[in-house]
């Protein structure tokens, strides 16, 4: 069975950093592409940041660009995602997604086959 648990999530000020975690079992995050989502109330699920199987390429949100890190640990079967400098508008339930598939569709979340329950982050101004 797969599952994919998210970690790392809280309470944070404006300019503050967290690091999430995704840890996956039930298979090797090293045969698929990982994502971190965020929703929040009262809006679409957007992608936040990916990172593909094979060359490793990331892939970020212009809104997070040069904020937030993606990283995989294959030898852990973990996915993280450094947050720093964050804003109030960071806000939001983020959720660790695995999918396989070609071309550079990584934000779309219709692409992803496996996703974790979620881990809150909410940042105060």
């Amino acid at each position: 069975q797969v599952q994919l648990v998210e970690s790392g999530g809280g309470s944070v000020q404006a300019g503050g950093s967290l690091r999430l975690s995704c840890a996956a079992s039930g298979y090797r995050i090293s045969d698929n592409h990982m994502a971190w989502f965020r929703q929040a109330p009262g809006k679409e699920r957007e992608g936040v940041a990916a990172v593909y199987l094979g060359d490793v390429s990331t892939y970020y949100a212009d809104s997070v660009q040069g904020r937030f890190t993606i990283s995989r640990d294959n030898a852990k079967n973990t996915v993280y995602l450094q947050m720093n400098s964050l804003k109030p508008e960071d806000t939001a339930m983020y959720y660790c997604a695995a999918g396989f598939f070609r071309g550079v569709m990584w934000s779309s979340a219709s692409m992803y086959s496996y996703w974790g329950q979620g881990t809150q982050v909410t940042v105060s101004s």
